[in-house]
């Protein structure tokens, strides 16, 4: 057995514990959180939103509202707002969704067609500040047909939209009211949602209350809190010592608590990424060369055994190796001679140091990650080790969003993403040439006329084997000129106390905050009996 195996098979086993839950009992914690019918979570990062508006809850699970389709456990799209699922068009251009009745948003107003008009139109308002509109970039029109229909009209059979239509939708006698970017419904959201919000402490909390007229029936947990702990060892701190009901935790601290009798320990799958962004405005990540050669001196076997304890995958782009839409054919194996020939091939030469230099221009660049978050700290470490043994100097540094951003048009950032809905949802705005620079969208400025052209017609096309094989064209082009270099995809590990019925997770997007994690359907726990 090779040294990577016995890594390997050890990795596999501790993911496996974690996967199953609870191992035999050792020295049980107390519950901790608060009452019975209470819950407090730990949570890694926060909205700069709670306004659907502008983009929060766009995945569904928002909490505060509901859209018009949910997903169920299996990420099988169910009926929420609407009673039934959408009736389509042979043309596949009209979508029609019949409304529930009776359901009243928290404020006590009513819910109706016009509130569903209003949200969609607003999103698509060239003057609303909201980073996703392009996801809804098919919708040529919506109109309500009386209090309780709603129809759809599109510009192309865009396969993919009624996923779309988890999006939470907001009331048009509040939020229609004041100026969509800055008004207060940012902060003070009212929804049709199973939960209310009480307080939000920026930095620190957002509070909850069950909503008693909740369509779906008022939740047994009927106060619950996320606290926003962005540092992973404080979040495992808070969690020990009873201070939080459950928590999200990378792989070395959700195992620590794998022996804990009064805690369990779950997790999701996920289209979660980490990548390396390649920016195209820098002299050494802008160098084709320099982007194919890193792409293959990166050891992402051993960063899944090492760094993730085996919880999870090598990534070889946007789209996971057990994806249907993953294109078979398109992983790079770990080849470090190999990228140093082609390094050597385009002029980089070893300089004294060992650090390659081209025309003056030395093959060093910074490389950014989030301060606190030790996935990420730990992945951007491995790869400036990996790119130094093929003569490239990564320099990695930590900072808040707040500092990273100014500087992405140039600097290297450890990022990430991925949703599992649709391979347009995330491959569009990672990669169009259009949305280069705008904000965390295309943050590499990547432009490849032939990705940008397969883009659409993976998203205009309403033939399944058609999308397939644009998708595949823009795995394999990213092959011959990565923007980036795709690392791993993480399963997300989530420890909490064992005094709830109903714990299970969903496949899960990047953005595990609010809307993820086993308390994706709070609102369906129940105290378990003693």
């Amino acid at each position: 057995m090779t040294a990577r195996t016995a890594r390997g098979v050890a990795a596999a086993t501790l993911a496996a514990a974690l996967i199953t839950g609870v191992a035999a009992c050792s020295n049980p914690h107390p519950a901790g959180g608060g009452p019975a019918d209470s819950a407090v979570v730990g949570i890694a990062t926060e909205p700069e939103s709670l306004s659907p508006l502008l983009g929060y809850g766009k995945d569904g699970n928002s909490k505060i509202f509901d859209g018009l389709l949910a997903h169920d456990a299996g990420m099988k799209l169910k009926p929420a707002l609407a009673e039934a699922l959408p009736e389509v068009s042979a043309d596949g251009l009209a979508y029609t969704y019949k409304l529930r009745q009776g359901v009243k948003f928290s404020d006590g107003a009513p819910f109706s067609a016009k509130d569903v008009v209003f949200t969609y139109r607003t999103i698509l308002d060239a003057k609303t500040n909201n980073a996703s509109k392009t996801e809804l970039d098919a919708v040529a029109g919506v109109e309500a047909r009386g209090e309780d229909t709603v129809v759809f009209t599109l510009k192309y059979p865009y396969a993919p939209f009624a996923e779309r239509t988890v999006l939470p939708i907001a009331p048009e006698h509040i939020a229609g009211r004041q100026d969509v970017n800055s008004g207060d419904f940012a902060t003070h959201p009212v929804g049709t949602g199973p939960y209310v919000l009480t307080g939000w402490s920026k930095g620190e909390k957002l509070s909850f209350k069950a909503n008693p007229g909740y369509w779906g029936g008022e939740p047994a947990v009927k106060r619950f809190t996320m606290a926003v702990i962005k540092d992973d060892d404080v979040r495992a701190t808070r969690l020990r010592s009873g201070e939080l009901d459950g928590a999200i935790l990378p792989p070395n601290l959700a195992e620590t608590f794998a022996k804990d009798a009064a805690r369990e320990v779950l997790a999701a799958k996920t289209f979660d990424y980490r990548n390396v962004t390649l920016p195209t405005h820098h002299p050494v990540t802008g160098d084709v060369a320099v982007r194919r050669a890193l792409d293959i001196a990166v050891d992402r076997e051993a960063m899944v055994d090492k760094l993730l304890e085996g919880a999870g995958k090598a990534a070889y782009g946007p789209v996971p190796t057990d994806s249907p839409w993953f294109t078979a054919g398109t992983e790079r194996p770990y080849d470090l001679d190999r990228a140093k020939r082609i390094l050597d091939d385009a002029g980089w030469k070893s300089g004294e140091d060992g650090i390659r230099v081209k025309d003056g221009v030395r093959a060093s660049f910074p490389l950014w990650y989030t301060s606190g978050d030790k996935i990420r700290q730990d992945h951007a470490l491995a790869f400036a080790s990996d790119a130094k043994k093929a003569g490239i100097e990564v320099k990695a540094e930590a900072g808040t969003w707040e500092v990273i951003e100014p500087r992405m048009k140039t600097d290297a950032v450890l990022a990430g993403g991925g949703s599992p809905a649709d391979p347009d949802f995330d491959q569009y705005q990672l990669l169009t040439s259009s949305l280069g620079g705008d904000g965390f969208n295309n943050m590499a400025r990547y432009e490849n006329p032939a990705v940008d052209a397969a883009l659409l017609d993976g998203r205009k096309s309403g033939d399944p084997a058609a999308r397939k094989a644009a998708y595949d064209t823009v795995q394999r082009e990213l092959v011959k000129d990565p923007g980036y270099v795709f690392l791993t995809h993480i399963d997300h590990l989530y420890v909490v106390n064992d005094k709830w019925e109903g714990l299970t997770t969903q496949v899960e997007p990047h953005d595990h905050g609010l809307g993820s994690g086993p308390w994706w359907n709070v609102e369906s726990w129940k105290p378990k009996q003693k």
